[in-house]
């Protein structure tokens, strides 16, 4: 999220194609009301977007200044069905928007400043222009919590991710690290663990915060090497990550690992803010629905992808909430008749 509204925390790092935005020309020909407003440009706001538009539903989609959901992170995306040979995360992307404005979305690249969600039609504000909806879909996301640190911002995609699902296959006989106590950083190390030759827990603490059972797989594992009282205070290379600074939180000595990948697994922030507590969530703030549906506590308000999802948190799996909530959305209006 950014300070001024919404949008999704993609980080800095350059992607190597910039997605197809919607003219200006266009943005400024729409009207201000359609029948279904979609929040997020991630694979599960622009697949309810694509379902959408093909219903003739002509959606607003809007996307934030910065379109693209954490896609724009990935170098190289080898999971998605229909991509073979692979295929970069931001041309992957470029292909949604695309595909979106192929059938009528009309997609604005603005920040989400605030929402009304107690009453139809629903509105939102951005940039000083109003937006209103007969539905809604939220489809905003989950940001990964980063450790703040200038270099590792300057070489995500680049060795550093948040992600071992996504990008573990990369790192095929090296060693990695992953920062984090809970069962996230556990399950990751695991994970790595059939790719990696050595996987580096990093615990800031003593001690760990994940589930009994999580820490004994870990612990008997012949692959992971624990590391209590670790933080990481620089991430070391160039053009990719070639080591780690790590210091001692217990007597301050500083030290060097040589790593070449690290993955942070310190927790991800449901992107909910723009709501301004309109919907409940549950104890980790991500927003609910209700069972086998996409469906919201408020009546014509549908959810999508991360926003809700801290299981599985993959691009297709986002992209199968979008197209949930858009069918839901769509017979939810045929239904009101609206």
């Amino acid at each position: 999220m950014t300070e001024k509204g919404f949008t999704i925390d993609f980080g800095s790092s350059e992607p190597t194609t910039t997605p197809v935005a919607a003219p200006a020309a266009n943005v400024a020909a729409t009207t201000s009301h359609s029948k279904l407003m979609i929040f997020g440009s991630g694979p599960a706001g622009l697949t309810a977007a694509i379902y959408a538009a093909r219903a003739q539903l002509a959606p607003t989609l809007l996307a934030g200044y910065e379109p693209g959901g954490q896609l724009m992170l990935t170098s190289e995306v080898e999971n998605f069905p229909g991509f073979p040979e692979g295929i970069n995360g931001p041309d992957l992307m470029a292909k949604m928007i695309t595909q979106a404005e192929r059938f009528g979305t009309v997609i604005v690249n603005q920040d989400v400043e605030r929402v009304d969600l107690s009453k139809r039609p629903f509105r939102a504000w951005s940039a000083g222009r109003e937006f209103t909806a007969d539905a809604v879909v939220i489809a905003t996301g989950a940001s990964a919590i980063w450790l703040g640190l200038e270099s590792e911002t300057r070489l995500r995609g680049r060795g550093v991710s948040s992600c071992a699902t996504c990008d573990g296959f990369f790192f095929k006989g090296e060693e990695v690290a992953v920062v984090g106590g809970g069962d996230t950083a556990l399950e990751e190390a695991l994970f790595l663990t059939r790719f990696a030759t050595k996987v580096h827990l990093l615990v800031r603490r003593d001690t760990f915060r994940g589930s009994k059972i999580m820490v004994a797989r870990a612990q008997a594992h012949e692959k992971i090497e624990i590391h209590f009282n670790r933080e990481v205070v620089e991430v070391i290379g160039e053009k990719k990550t070639e080591a780690l600074k790590l210091k001692d939180t217990v007597s301050g000595a500083t030290e060097q690992l040589a790593v070449g990948g690290l993955f942070v697994a310190i927790g991800h922030k449901p992107n909910t803010e723009l709501l301004g507590g309109a919907l409940p969530v549950d104890a980790a703030g991500y927003l609910q629905v209700k069972e086998h549906s996409s469906a919201s506590a408020i009546d014509g308000v549908f959810i999508a992808g991360d926003v809700h999802d801290h299981r599985y948190r993959q691009a297709v799996t986002a992209a199968g909430d979008g197209c949930r909530a858009a069918l839901d959305a769509e017979r939810w209006l045929a239904e009101h008749a609206v």
